[in-house]
């Protein structure tokens, strides 16, 4: 029988992976996806809160709510992300991380 423990267990370990992904990657495009996951794993844990936890129902459409809020918040990094990035390749020729000096005086 699959519990909230085992559900949390799993949002940590998609949690640890993409923090690990986005600390470790050079390329701008794995960081974005390290990212995506990280979110994905908090909005797993949300939702198994939500289903297993004796909560009131204003209290679950709550957590639902910030699900979607999050589903969407992600979406919209992950375009204005992909727009940054190839504008990034556009004039650099290069996503790489390392080699992106824009900011520096």
């Amino acid at each position: 029988m699959i519990s909230l423990v085992h559900y949390q267990i799993l949002s940590a370990i998609l949690f640890c992976i993409g923090l690990y992904g986005a600390l470790s990657r050079k390329s701008a495009i794995l960081i974005l996806l390290s990212l995506e996951i990280m979110l994905n794993a908090v909005n797993l844990n949300l939702i198994a809160l939500s289903a297993f936890s004796q909560f009131s129902q204003e209290q679950v459409a709550l957590g639902q709510s910030i699900v979607i809020f999050v589903i969407t918040l992600a979406a919209a990094e992950l375009a204005l992300g992909v727009a940054i990035i190839l504008r990034i390749y556009k004039n650099k020729s290069s996503i790489d991380t390392d080699n992106l000096n824009l900011l520096k005086w």
